[in-house]
């Protein structure tokens, strides 16, 4: 298998400043577009970094060949 490139992005904002959150468009080389669904975890820090751990594992679990 090639290499993979894994694209993501975070950022800490109090919870009650968010008012949407859309997806991020990647530009790629062959002309197309992709698009990345962004998600948002809200808590404590823990509760987080929990929540991260989670979301990680399930998303690597869409990809068994890998």
């Amino acid at each position: 298998m090639a290499n993979l490139t894994l694209v993501y992005g975070m950022r800490l904002l109090p919870s009650d400043e968010v008012a949407s959150v859309g997806d991020a468009t990647l530009a790629l080389k062959n002309g197309n577009e992709a698009h990345v669904t962004m998600h948002i975890l809200e808590g404590s820090r823990e509760a987080i970094e929990a929540q991260l751990r989670l979301s990680i594992e399930a998303f690597f679990d869409f990809y068994p060949e890998i």
